[in-house]
């Protein structure tokens, strides 16, 4: 928990609803935190590909800690004027009319559904049906995965695998809407919120779901949430809600947003091709840009983004901080402070050993759910310290891989990468991708509230109270780490590995998941 300045005059309590459980932040509209807090969701894996949460706890959660920060901040309710909510997205929530959970949501990372996604895209071009393909990316810079983890299979998956749960289901919902439905009475999206089901032509006006992609998924369009223009107000928080939390019923809530979104507002690059880069549960490297681009052999694409007409890239690798705590889990290290300082015992590179950050699959940039994470080039020599240092090296390759692909999408740009997420608050983490990609790492202030902050100016915009130019002169950095150049010559030959074991080792892992 974090507390300090009594005095703000407005306030917006922002929510950032990871994988890991719901941060709640008091936010003045100049982006200083006033307090935070974090509260722990266990995410159940109760069969192969299955990734689930119970999203009545995320509420729970979510109500207890904005009740504890109002009562221990000294932040005067009268001073609340907006909530925000940003977090993961990707993920599916079936709620009843009054927004109940009536099933249990499933995550990101859960494609037990994948068979219905091939049913609906696959086929035998990089696993996709080619002209079906055409159709989604000529609308929507991207399609289902044939893979599953996504919105269209989850859909579908509660259609044929839980009739029972999608029986008593009248909206299906993105998480941050969810939270958001809870807050204010109304089912509402937006085409941001909305981006992974890929069902919105984003060449209009995307406030209304494609009917030609909604029939081509087999999916139910009547319940799909109502779609709202982005980082708009929603309403009032519910008189119920008001009261539970000791606040005003004129407070109004803000349009939900993916914590891409909430990371690209968050870093204050908020310019075209200004590279951001987090290290969150999973990692993910985006810019704003002015067009509509897929790369489908890199499962690199546009999403519609905040500024009307715009677009923020969207990639991901789905281990970057989940690694490091799978490492505390084992038993390496107690804390995640025990597990850098550990690392710096090794030396770069790790004594030779390389870590493959597969834990979960990979999305990007290459989209294989069967890869599996490994360390390669062990000996008897090899030391504790270097297994966790080629963890945090992993994660930094892995971005590596990815970073050029990205590079593609932008014609400028930027040459260092401004960091956030709470990996970034490591040193030892962020010097180590600044060395292994070769460019300047700037690190955002307190980096792991970031996206808090984020969401609490986009809820500044969306009230008239600041524009979107403000937001560059209200992050602060607190440090810039710079490459070395040695340390880079090194490490980018072992970048160059990473699609050469993986490519070596995709048929014995697909063969091993299977079993």
């Amino acid at each position: 928990m974090s507390g300090s300045r009594s005095d703000a005059r407005s306030v917006v309590v922002a929510v950032d609803l990871g994988t890991g459980g719901p941060k709640v932040g008091l936010v003045e509209l100049d982006g200083r935190l006033l307090w935070s807090g974090l509260r722990p969701v266990p995410t159940d894996r109760p069969a192969s590909g299955r990734a689930v949460q119970e999203a009545e706890l995320w509420w729970i959660t979510t109500v207890d800690l904005v009740c504890e920060g109002l009562a221990t901040s000294g932040v005067a309710p009268g001073a609340v004027v907006a909530f925000a909510v940003t977090g993961q997205w990707g993920s599916t929530v079936p709620v009843d009319p009054e927004g109940r959970p009536v099933g249990r949501a499933r995550t990101w990372q859960d494609n037990s559904a994948a068979r219905y996604s091939r049913e609906v895209i696959g086929g035998p071009v990089l696993g996709y049906h080619p002209l079906r393909l055409a159709t989604w990316i000529r609308r929507t810079a991207g399609a289902p995965s044939p893979l599953g983890g996504d919105p269209v299979s989850h859909l579908l998956g509660y259609l044929r695998d839980e009739p029972d749960v999608a029986a008593r289901t009248r909206w299906f919902l993105e998480p941050v809407d969810f939270l958001t439905m809870r807050l204010t009475g109304r089912a509402s999206a937006t085409a941001a919120s909305m981006s992974a089901a890929w069902l919105i032509d984003v060449r209009g006006e995307r406030t209304a779901y494609d009917q030609d992609l909604v029939r081509l998924a087999g999916v139910d369009g009547e319940r799909l949430p109502p779609l709202l223009p982005a980082n708009s107000v929603v309403g009032p928080l519910l008189p119920e809600v008001a009261r539970r939390m000791g606040l005003s019923s004129e407070v109004v809530v803000v349009t939900g947003m993916p914590d891409t979104h909430s990371g690209w507002t968050g870093s204050g690059r908020t310019e075209e091709g200004a590279l951001h880069l987090a290290i969150s549960t999973s990692s993910w490297i985006s810019a704003a840009v002015s067009r509509k681009r897929t790369d489908v052999v890199h499962s690199v694409a546009t999403i519609p983004g905040l500024l009307p007409g715009g677009y923020l890239i969207a990639d991901n690798h789905e281990s970057a901080g989940s690694a490091l705590a799978w490492l505390r889990d084992l038993g390496l290290g107690a804390t995640f402070t025990d597990l850098t300082r550990m690392a710096g015992r090794s030396p770069a590179g790790a004594n030779g050993v390389i870590f493959t950050p597969w834990l979960a699959g990979t999305r990007s940039p290459r989209d294989d759910r069967s890869a599996r994470a490994g360390w390669h080039n062990l000996s008897h020599r090899t030391e504790p310290a270097d297994l966790v240092r080629a963890v945090l090296e992993g994660v930094a390759h892995q971005a590596a891989w990815l970073l050029d692909p990205v590079l593609r999408f932008s014609p400028t740009p930027s040459e260092s990468l401004r960091i956030i997420g709470g990996g970034a608050r490591s040193d030892l983490w962020c010097q180590i991708h600044a060395d292994v990609l070769g460019r300047p790492v700037e690190r955002v202030a307190d980096p792991m509230t970031a996206q808090l902050r984020g969401a609490a100016l986009a809820a500044g915009v969306a009230l008239g109270r600041l524009t979107w130019a403000d937001l560059g002169s209200l992050a602060d950095i607190d440090r810039t780490f710079l490459p070395d150049p040695h340390r880079h010559a090194h490490y980018a030959a072992v970048t160059a590995e990473l699609p050469r074991i993986h490519s070596g080792l995709k048929g014995v892992a697909a063969r091993l998941v299977r079993t």
